[in-house]
């Protein structure tokens, strides 16, 4: 059975990962992002390829290099910059919808950035692309908020989730995290504390934190102003952000 808030997977077999693709077509017509984010160029990884580079990320990228996820990518322009600043590290970003998929592939191209690949690929099912301790630095910026008491299921942030972040953590690895949704930074500094949810504190230390990064410093340096903080900054309204690091 899933964790509470997971989608359940599907049956797991050695030819095909948890994570399985269904392409639904639009009411008026089939998405025409689907074949686009499939002919795209090495920068956009469909799923049924993206899953066969677990263990073969540094043959795809032809290097050895720590390597850095960002979960929900959103328009690209953060993991471009991040990307740039970082030419010794590799990057792998993920998004659910076909448009952002290509979207994201076309600001890597517009910037010329070969360090980083985008994948249309859900959270819930990251050991699917890497093995446990993989994985440099997780960065998650913005996600969906689920504001309501009935939606707390649908909520990324979550013991499961904090869960998967702390086994694909290598020692010493980041997992940083800004939201414009003050309870997303409460609840990942709860769940990962000793004795929330009552199950045992994870192996992720708070190594930082701040109340609002549009007006100061982030936890972590050389902070990247994403789209949505620089419209929060415009309306005067905060952004929050946490640093754990995984002992």
């Amino acid at each position: 059975m899933a964790a509470r808030g997971r989608p359940t997977p599907q049956p797991v077999t050695q030819e095909r990962p948890r994570f399985r693709e269904r392409v639904l077509p639009k009411k008026d017509g089939v998405n025409p992002y689907v074949d686009l984010h499939r002919e795209f160029d090495d920068r956009l990884l469909p799923a049924s390829e993206a899953w066969t580079l677990r263990d073969r990320w540094a043959e795809h990228f032809g290097r050895e290099a720590p390597l850095v996820l960002e979960i929900g990518a959103g328009n690209g322009e953060f993991l471009a910059e991040l990307a740039t600043r970082n030419p010794h590290v590799d990057f792998v970003a993920i998004e659910l919808r076909y448009k952002r998929t290509v979207l994201v592939a076309k600001k890597l191209q517009k910037h010329g950035v070969r360090n980083a690949v985008i994948i249309r690929y859900h959270a819930a099912f990251l050991d699917d692309l890497f093995p446990d301790g993989r994985l440099a630095g997780i960065w998650m910026n913005h996600p969906d908020p689920w504001p309501k008491q009935r939606h707390d299921k649908n909520r990324l942030v979550s013991r499961w989730f904090l869960e998967d972040v702390s086994r694909l953590l290598a020692p010493g690895g980041y997992y940083h995290l800004k939201s414009d949704f003050r309870p997303n930074i409460d609840r990942a500094v709860q769940v990962v504390g000793a004795g929330s949810e009552g199950q045992p504190a994870l192996p992720l230390r708070l190594v930082g934190r701040s109340e609002d990064v549009t007006r100061g410093p982030a936890p972590w340096p050389d902070d990247i102003e994403t789209l949505f903080q620089s419209r929060f900054r415009q309306k005067g309204l905060p952004v929050y952000a946490v640093a754990f690091q995984r002992e």
